[in-house]
C-alpha cells in the first residue's frame, strides 16, 4: 500500500540541530497535542513535529492507515531524507517511540539521541520478568472510546483521565477538544476498529546505538517503572528517569519537568 508523506511542521528556532517529535498511538493523538507545551517551553530548540500515518493531520483521508512501527519508520526515514538530511534527535511518546527505536536500529547514522516516553517495544525487555504491565489496555481503551454511541468530547476526557493523566482535574479542555477533533477525522474513523499492527522489537533493541533516555510516568497504567528500568537496561546506551505525580502522558501533564529532562539529555553530547 502506498502511503503519502506524513503531515509535519517546524516549531522553535529557525536553525540548529533538529529534534523530531513523534506522538503516541491513542485515539486522537498527534504531535502538537501530545507535545505542544514542551515545544513552547523550549523555543530555542529546532523542532520538527510529525503526525505519523493515520494520526492528526495525516489522518484526514479515509485511506489513512495505522502502520506497524517498522512500516512507519520507513515512511519517517523518507520524510527525513527530504526535509532533515543530517542526523536528528528524537523526542517520542509511546507508539512514536517504537518508530524511533526501529529507525535507530535500522539506520543508526540518522539518529543522534532519543528521549523515549512510555514506550513498550517488547513484552519483557532483555528477558526481564515478571513486570507490571497491562498489554491489553490500549485495545480496551480504543474499543471503549469508539464503541457504544461513538466518540465525543466527554468520552475523550474520560479516556485521558482513566489512562493518561494522574491529576485528572488538570486536564485542559483545549487539549481534550484537540484530541477529540483528531479522533474523528475520516482516517481515524476508518481505522478505529482495526487492531494495532503487532510487532515485537525485542531483537532490535541491541542494535540501537543512540543514547536513549527512557522517561516514565510513575503511575503509568500501561507499564510500571519496573518495565522502564528493564527497557533502559536492555538498550546499549540506556538511561532512566521516572517522573512522579504523572501517568502515561507526562509531557502533557508535567511539561516543565519533561522539558528540563529532555533538554538536558539532548544537549549532552559525550
Amino acid at each position: 500500500m502506498s502511503v503519502t508523506e506524513p503531515a509535519h511542521g517546524w516549531a522553535g528556532a529557525a536553525d540548529g540541530p533538529v529534534t523530531v517529535v513523534l506522538h503516541g498511538g491513542g485515539p486522537g493523538c498527534h504531535a502538537t497535542s501530545d507535545f505542544g507545551a514542551v515545544l513552547t517551553l523550549r523555543p530555542e530548540r529546532r523542532w520538527l513535529w510529525v503526525d505519523l500515518p493515520g494520526y492528526g493531520a495525516s489522518g484526514t483521508e479515509p485511506s489513512a492507515a495505522r502502520l506497524s512501527p517498522s512500516a512507519a519508520a520507513g515512511v519517517l526515514a523518507a520524510l527525513l531524507e527530504r526535509v532533515a538530511p543530517a542526523r536528528v534527535d528524537v523526542l517520542a511518546q509511546s507508539y512514536g517511540g517504537l518508530v524511533a527505536l526501529r529507525l535507530a536500529a535500522d539506520r543508526p547514522e540518522r539518529i543522534g539521541r532519543i528521549v523515549l516516553i512510555g514506550s513498550q517495544p517488547t513484552p519483557a525487555p532483555g528477558g526481564a520478568g515478571p513486570l507490571s504491565t497491562d498489554p491489553g489496555l490500549g485495545a480496551r481503551v480504543r474499543a471503549e472510546y469508539y464503541g457504544g454511541d461513538g466518540p465525543g468530547p466527554a468520552k475523550m476526557r474520560a479516556l485521558m483521565a482513566a489512562s493518561e493523566w494522574y491529576d485528572t482535574a488538570r486536564i485542559p479542555e483545549s487539549t481534550a477538544l484537540a484530541r477529540y477533533r483528531a479522533s474523528v477525522t475520516p482516517g481515524a474513523l476508518a481505522t478505529a476498529g482495526l487492531p494495532a499492527p503487532a510487532e515485537d522489537l525485542g531483537q532490535a533493541l541491541g542494535a540501537v546505538k543512540a543514547p536513549t533516555l527512557v522517561l516514565w510516568g510513575r503511575h503509568d497504567p500501561f507499564a510500571g517503572p519496573d518495565y522502564a528500568a528493564a527497557l533502559a537496561d536492555a538498550l546499549p546506551r540506556g538511561d532512566l528517569a521516572v517522573v512522579g505525580r504523572t501517568s502515561h502522558h507526562p509531557q502533557a501533564e508535567r511539561p516543565a519537568a519533561v522539558a528540563a529532562l529532555a533538554d538536558a539529555f539532548l544537549t549532552h553530547r559525550s
